[in-house]
């Protein structure tokens, strides 16, 4: 976000301006025409609260692409300091996103789960110490939290398969990281928020036809992760549908993504060419 240039868009330089993949809400800003999206990160009931006009893409607003490499070498779980045997739930996701609140119902969940761990994003030294200081705090062996330093994108796509399931944090939900862990095959447990930012692993879920894994609050997720560290079969047949549904459903077909985009620029184009004022669009399916 600091490399934003909202003073360009203020000074209308072009026609018709769209806010995309930037901010993920309104910009308050009446400079912006339109808000890319789609019905799940942003409701109809939700439009009161944008200035944009919205245009709803059919599928998921975000686009992916469908021929990310991930290393042929996956790392062992000894590689990357993990336990042979015991459930291995992670979230990759920046630590500013991990609030008392999530790291509250994580600890319960490493509680109820006898020898499971958190796999975490070694973001820095300070964020490290602080969580490991949460964790001894609410009970839990800071040992019992491991910390992976990054890797290029290859390689940290690959390390995905060393784990059992993806925690997501709320408000913010994981966004590009959560469409990582779904391409490398890891399934991914989110709780649905009340915004933009709290409801985009939601929206991939639909999009790849995985909605049993989206809750409707903190204590469903939970209990939902519980279900499924002591499902083995439950959870090995999630895998299987993800990995299924990687290359058929709409999430990850880049091409589709791009033809629904360019169908919504063509329709605000059009409202511009016939002389009307940006509105409500909706591109077909």
């Amino acid at each position: 976000f600091g490399g934003q240039r909202n003073g360009v868009f203020a000074r209308r330089a072009a026609p018709v301006q769209v806010n995309y993949l930037g901010f993920p809400g309104t910009l308050g800003a009446s400079f912006m025409d339109y808000i890319v999206a789609d019905q799940h990160v942003l409701p109809a009931d939700h439009r009161r609260f944008y200035t944009e006009k919205v245009a709803w893409l059919p599928h998921c607003y975000q686009p992916n692409d469908d021929r990310r490499a991930i290393a042929a070498h996956a790392p062992t779980r000894d590689d990357c300091g993990l336990p042979r045997d015991g459930f291995v739930f992670c979230c990759f996701n920046n630590a500013y996103k991990i609030t008392p609140a999530v790291f509250d119902g994580w600890m319960n969940i490493l509680t109820a789960v006898e020898a499971s761990v958190l796999w975490l994003l070694d973001d820095s030294e300070a964020a490290v110490g602080n969580l490991r200081r949460a964790a001894e705090a609410r009970g839990v062996d800071p040992a019992r939290l491991v910390f992976a330093k990054r890797l290029p994108p290859a390689e940290h796509l690959a390390r995905h398969r060393c784990a059992d399931l993806f925690l997501d944090t709320l408000p913010y939900n994981a966004h590009t990281t959560a469409s990582d862990a779904l391409w490398a095959g890891l399934p991914l447990l989110t709780c649905e928020g009340t915004t933009f930012a709290g409801r985009v692993a939601a929206s991939l879920l639909h999009a790849l036809g995985l909605p049993e894994l989206i809750c409707r609050n903190r204590a469903e997720f939970e209990q939902r992760a519980l279900t499924l560290a002591r499902a083995p079969l439950q959870l090995a047949a999630l895998r299987e549908k993800l990995e299924q549904n990687r290359r058929s459903a709409p999430l990850f077909d880049t091409a589709r993504s791009a033809r629904d985009l360019e169908t919504a620029f063509r329709m605000m184009h059009a409202r511009r060419l016939a002389g009307l004022a940006p509105q409500h669009v909706t591109v077909p399916s």
